[in-house]
């Protein structure tokens, strides 16, 4: 067990090793330990060393000059310059907050980015200013379409944060897939396999092998199949791809450069790094706040009191379980799986830190 703040102090100290000044490596930190805390595991410290391989690669620029390259009153285009998803989507999202406080909302579009981690962290943002936040990402290329057993798509999550008033935020954070390709690898280290209805083979065919994207297979879209609804996760996953790549320029659908440092880039990108989209909705630019935030107190009473099914305690509304977790994590730490320790040490090693 890890608590929270020695893993972060360490992500901190690993992204200060690459360069990064110790502004943007605290935020590194603060996003990639916020999966961890919130249970998302596959989107945590275990995808530092992803991070790092990049780096080497020189994928990945550890000291960014993110700036505005279009913009109007209410909308911004950003330019990563190569930077850490980490660094870039919460300055982007920052940036959406400060224009939506004079327009009643604010977008702002990134390219030429990376991995941002967790989308909920940077929806979550603008919960905390009352407004509502939405954040979403196109990923490397692991998904087919229905129908297809190419791949197009990447998992491409879409969050989006709602404040309340007594009761904390609503939070969806979903990928577009039935799982995010994380829980995969997660299941890879554990050697167990996967559910059907996760992923197909290079033939189409279902598949219960978590490593079948390491032989040519790919992910589903959410609904698995077209009787329960695989068309409309491809429809979703598409709104992501367009809104945060075709939108900015970044690279889209096939041509998304992957996370993981050994598969080689595409060729013939048709624009730049990876893409995101960010949106900030002021709460009182449709009615006032204290007045919104008490009803949203209300609508989630109501469905948390809904009846319960057979074998269940209680019906809960999204980010309910995310909280759970991270209690019970900042009381009793962060479990580890063996083959992410090691990765860490290695880490450790290499930058000569200490990971006891």
């Amino acid at each position: 067990m890890y608590t929270a703040k020695y893993l972060q102090n360490f992500i901190k100290n690993v992204f200060l090793a690459m360069g990064s000044t110790n502004n943007d490596a605290s935020l590194a930190a603060e996003v990639l330990i916020s999966a961890d805390l919130r249970g998302v595991d596959s989107h945590g410290v275990a995808r530092l060393s992803g991070y790092v391989r990049l780096w080497e690669k020189g994928r990945l620029n550890a000291t960014p000059n993110v700036k505005i390259v279009h913009e109007t009153p209410s909308t911004a285009v950003i330019d990563g310059d190569l930077g850490a998803g980490l660094m870039v989507a919460p300055k982007a999202m920052k940036i959406a907050m400060e224009k939506a406080k004079l327009a009643g909302t604010g977008w702002v579009a990134v390219k030429n980015s990376n991995h941002y981690g967790i989308a909920g962290y940077h929806s979550m943002m603008a919960a905390e200013e009352d407004m509502i936040g939405w954040s979403m990402t196109n990923a490397s290329a692991l998904v087919s379409p229905t129908f297809s057993k190419s791949k197009f798509l990447g998992t491409n999550p879409i969050s989006v944060a709602i404040p309340a008033d007594k009761e904390p935020p609503v939070v969806i954070d979903m990928a577009t897939t039935p799982v995010a390709n994380g829980k995969l690898e997660v299941l890879q280290r554990k050697g167990e396999s996967i559910p059907e209805g996760w992923a197909q083979d290079e033939n189409g065919n279902p598949s219960t092998d978590a490593a079948i994207l390491k032989k040519g297979g790919a992910m589903l879209p959410l609904g698995s199949d077209r009787v329960h609804g695989s068309h409309k996760g491809y429809c979703l996953g598409s709104l992501v791809d367009i809104l945060s790549a075709v939108l900015p320029g970044a690279n889209y659908g096939p041509w998304v450069p992957p996370f993981v440092a050994y598969a080689p880039l595409p060729e013939n990108p048709v624009g730049e790094g990876i893409g995101h989209f960010l949106g900030a909705m002021r709460v009182d630019a449709f009615r006032p706040a204290d007045e919104f935030k008490s009803h949203m107190d209300n609508w989630i009473t109501t469905f948390r009191n809904a009846v319960p099914s057979e074998g269940h305690d209680q019906v809960l509304v999204p980010g309910d379980p995310e909280r759970a977790i991270t209690a019970e994590r900042l009381k009793n730490g962060i479990d580890l799986l063996p083959p992410v320790v090691e990765d860490l040490k290695s880490l450790a090693e290499k930058f000569k830190l200490s990971f006891e």
